[in-house]
């Protein structure tokens, strides 16, 4: 059966993460969206295979859904849940399912008949800073998914902790001397993971697979750093994707980070203004900065984007993919993609030192550029950069 995961008409509500990834593989709690409904499918045995509709130049990376009448198609912002996903499963051929006006999935290609959920569903996202608003729920449901019926590593006596039956630890990873308070929130520590000497980690929290604190660190819930992040200083309600780093001390809140970023030395970034007004935002929609009704926002980085040391921020700055900043003061709230510089003077990354770029930071993990990432990142160079 083939799997769909449709973005739902969000591509550019949730940019800058949407220009590099279809919704479904947005990091949202412990897992990425998609993973959350392969988790269940797994463990049912579903026989599947995962596709997307989403837009045409992501298709030379992630593989393009073509709907039949056995495949069954989700709305990629969408969190699985265990009601959820048992009610997917249930759906008959030209059933869709509704939670008020939302449509979650379809079987089939032709809607022939309606079914509402009978749940109220709020594990979803639609705009950039619910990643991070959200980010406790969609962490606490996965950490019931992913630990249940599940002994946890011990933990070593070197370290301090609060509700400890809160706390699961994977095999392989290694905590030294830290303090971690569960009272607030689940902890979890995945396989091969790594907490530092002196790090204090307040929950909700999730350490992916292979990633590491850093000494002395200092992480407020929720806060999730994705697989092979380095992450240091005070963070507090962020989400680092995957493969990106923020090793030195600086403060970093109500942020989103995406994929192969790195954020320099001492680099701040705000996330409440001095008149406690609702901040203002950059959308890809309009192109222009708009008004929110949220309170607290930092910093939404796009893939492949980096800092200069004692790099500073206003709130609710969004910065695109493959940007490098640098220099003194702070850059615009709005950092388009590909931009070289930062307050006094900027211009157009050139591709290729981009190219280059990227792949220098991805060889480090392993990893490569591949033909698909230069597709995407050209036509993003071409059609978005200033």
């Amino acid at each position: 059966m083939q799997i769909i995961f449709n973005d739902n008409g969000l591509h550019k509500s949730l940019a800058p993460f949407t220009l590099t990834r279809p919704v479904a593989e947005i990091r949202f709690g412990i897992m990425t969206i998609r993973e959350s409904w392969e988790y269940y499918f797994d463990a049912y045995n579903v026989d599947y295979e995962t596709a997307y509709l989403t837009e045409a130049y992501l298709y030379a990376k992630f593989k393009e859904g073509i709907p039949n009448d056995e495949s069954i198609t989700i709305a990629g912002n969408y969190k699985a849940s265990p009601e959820l996903v048992e009610a997917v499963l249930n759906l008959k051929k030209g059933e869709a399912l509704y939670s008020h006006s939302d449509k979650i999935a379809q079987k089939g290609c032709i809607e022939e008949k309606t079914i509402n959920l009978a749940i109220e569903y709020t594990c979803l996202i639609e705009k950039p800073w619910h990643i991070f608003e959200r980010n406790s729920q969609a962490s606490i449901k996965d950490f019931q998914v992913i630990t249940k019926n599940r002994t946890s590593q011990p933990l070593n006596a070197s370290n301090r902790t609060t509700n400890p039956e809160n706390i699961f630890i994977e095999e392989g990873a290694k905590v030294e001397h830290a303090i971690l308070n569960a009272s607030t929130g689940p902890i979890y520590i995945g396989k091969n993971a790594e907490v530092m000497e002196g790090a204090i980690i307040r929950g909700p929290f999730a350490l992916c697979e292979k990633a590491v604190v850093k000494m002395g660190a200092k992480i407020y819930g929720a806060t999730t750093i994705g697989p092979e992040c380095k992450v240091g200083g005070e963070v507090s309600n962020c989400i680092f994707q995957s493969y990106s780093n923020k090793g030195h001390d600086g403060f970093l809140g109500n942020s989103v980070i995406g994929e192969w970023c790195n954020i320099g030395a001492d680099s701040n970034s705000s996330n409440l203004k001095n008149n406690y007004s609702n901040v203002k935002v950059y959308s890809y929609e309009t192109n222009q900065i708009e008004s929110t009704d949220i309170l607290f926002c930092g910093l939404l980085m796009g893939d492949h984007s980096k800092t200069g040391i004692n790099t500073m921020f206003n709130t609710a700055t969004v910065v695109g993919v493959s940007a490098n900043i640098f220099g003194a003061g702070f850059p615009p709230k709005y950092i388009p993609s590909f931009t070289w510089g930062g307050v006094e003077k900027t211009a157009k990354f050139n591709k290729d030192k981009a190219f280059q770029v990227a792949e220098n930071m991805m060889q480090r993990r392993g990893k490569n550029l591949t033909e698909g990432d230069k597709e995407i990142l050209t036509y993003l160079f071409d059609r978005l950069a200033q």
